[in-house]
């Protein structure tokens, strides 16, 4: 379809107004009506699939007349990896808008709600179907605006503390992030990620301190270690849609700019130097540590939304330890994708529906007992047996377990890192930490499955408990068969993934 990506950015962005109308009268219909505008992209996302798997560069691209005076155009595209990360984002919005019709109906100010969710939604979807450096960067601020207010306005206890603190930290993140592509800009007068990689070969010195600022920024957005503090407040205190959200995607947002414009952009001016190895080697560092700190924080954690914050921090740890293992020198003047980056933006996909539907089950046990702590619970199983099997899958599968959709991601980035260990001896001890990292993912995952829905109700006479409405149970049931669907038949990602080549 001729503009099928601008059509992406239109839907939602022209769909607000209406669904505010909409949501005035019937919370509901504006919910439905959110759900139908992110199933419209994800067609639309769907009918560039040919292009990018038969098209000679394995790209389809949309240019419009935009900022003359910067030579700048209004670009979209997709490849592989960006249509990738796309899809499973009009899936996660349209699970979020099922699941708020039930979680949210008590709420107020709905129809703000919902706006705002259909907002967010363009700028996400926004950050991965452009190549251009202002665009990309008007949509990954646009982000944080509507995400500020949901979470604000719709989240636990104290709502705009954590708020605020994400507000802080992912800006403070922004500001490298501009700094670095108006670095850019300034060194080689391209506004296009393709251009300015062309471009940047002729001054590696300069992109070194361009390549710094980018990781940085982006890493805020990501929550590794050390720059990781907003978010298990901002997790935990979110409503649990905006958290499927948060985990889900927005933190994977900055795991793709990191592999789209500081390794794919930026960092082949430097490869092969001894600056690109140690850069590479220092992302390694990072993601180990963030692993660990996460994986150790969640084994002992009680809040039941924490648990699953401090999960995504570690997760982010084995999605920078697969960056790390980008290739540090072009083989024949090109970078081909390797097992460990393929299995990275699998484990983004993968992570996006298993973190999601974990968000989502613990928003449900949330909403149906009015308890946080799991040392309060305890027997759900028999009383909500549709959220624990729903739980049970994601946790399973976040615990890297096959046949669930986690466990195939992670083992194409150790299957990777074998291969770079033969060529760098550094990774050998990375790599043998991250193995026993994967041992404490399982082991804070049946902690949390024992603690919440085996042994005996602790909760008894508070309130009669009863599995989930069935709006709630359509959006986790989606997220279900998606997690073991992508677990056993990972084919259609892995063949869009291995499609994209860096150089």
């Amino acid at each position: 379809m001729a503009y099928a990506l601008l059509l992406v950015f239109l839907l939602p962005a022209l769909g607000v107004p209406f669904i505010y109308l909409t949501g005035k009268k019937s919370p509901r219909a504006a919910a439905i009506l959110v759900a139908l505008i992110a199933l419209a992209n994800m067609a639309l996302l769907f009918t560039t699939v040919p292009t990018v798997l038969n098209s000679p560069n394995h790209q389809y691209v949309e240019s419009y007349y935009w900022i003359p005076i910067l030579e700048s155009e209004f670009t979209l595209f997709v490849d592989g990896i960006s249509v990738s990360l796309a899809i499973i984002t009009t899936v996660l919005i349209i699970v979020a808008a099922l699941f708020s019709i039930n979680y949210m109906k008590e709420k107020k100010n709905l129809a703000v709600y919902y706006s705002l969710l259909t907002l967010l939604s363009l700028g996400l979807v926004g950050v991965f179907i452009t190549s251009n450096l202002l665009l990309f960067y008007f949509c990954w601020e646009l982000m944080l605006v509507p995400a500020y207010f949901i979470i604000g306005g719709w989240g636990y206890r104290d709502p705009y503390r954590a708020a605020f603190k994400f507000f802080i930290f992912t800006h403070a993140g922004a500001v490298f992030v501009l700094l670095g592509i108006g670095a850019i800009y300034m060194t080689t007068g391209a506004t296009d990620i393709f251009q300015a990689q062309a471009a940047l070969m002729a001054f590696p010195d300069i992109a070194k301190w361009i390549l710094l600022a980018l990781t940085a920024g982006f890493a805020v957005k990501m929550a590794v270690v050390p720059v990781h503090m907003w978010l298990p407040d901002a997790h935990s205190e979110a409503p649990s849609t905006m958290s499927a959200l948060l985990s889900g995607v927005i933190i994977s947002a900055g795991a793709y700019a990191i592999l789209r414009l500081s390794l794919g952009t930026v960092f082949p001016a430097v490869m092969g130097t001894t600056f690109g190895s140690d850069f590479l080697h220092g992302l390694t560092i990072f993601g180990v540590i963030s692993a660990f700190f996460g994986s150790l924080i969640a084994l002992v954690e009680t809040d039941i939304k924490r648990i699953i914050a401090y999960s995504s921090i570690a997760h982010m740890g084995y999605v920078m330890f697969g960056l790390s293992l980008f290739p540090s020198s072009a083989i024949a003047g090109t970078v081909a994708i390797t097992a460990a980056i393929t299995g990275t933006v699998l484990h983004l996909v993968n992570h996006a529906v298993s973190k999601g539907l974990l968000f989502l089950s613990a928003g449900a046990i949330m909403h149906q007992t009015e308890i946080r702590d799991i040392r309060e619970m305890g027997g759900l199983a028999g009383k909500m047996p549709f959220t624990a099997v729903a739980s049970t899958t994601a946790a399973l599968s976040i615990a890297g377990t096959p046949p669930f959709a986690c466990f195939i991601s992670e083992f194409l980035i150790f299957v990777g890192a074998f291969e770079v260990i033969n060529t760098d001896g550094f990774f050998l001890l990375p790599t043998a930490l991250m193995l026993v990292a994967t041992v404490l993912s399982l082991a804070y995952s049946l902690r949390y499955l024992s603690h919440v829905f085996l042994g005996h109700t602790k909760s008894e006479g508070k309130k009669k408990i009863l599995d989930v409405p069935n709006y709630m149970k359509a959006a986790m049931a989606i997220l279900v068969i998606l997690v073991i669907v992508l677990g056993i038949w990972p084919t259609f990602f892995v063949h869009l993934i291995n499609t994209v080549k860096f150089i």
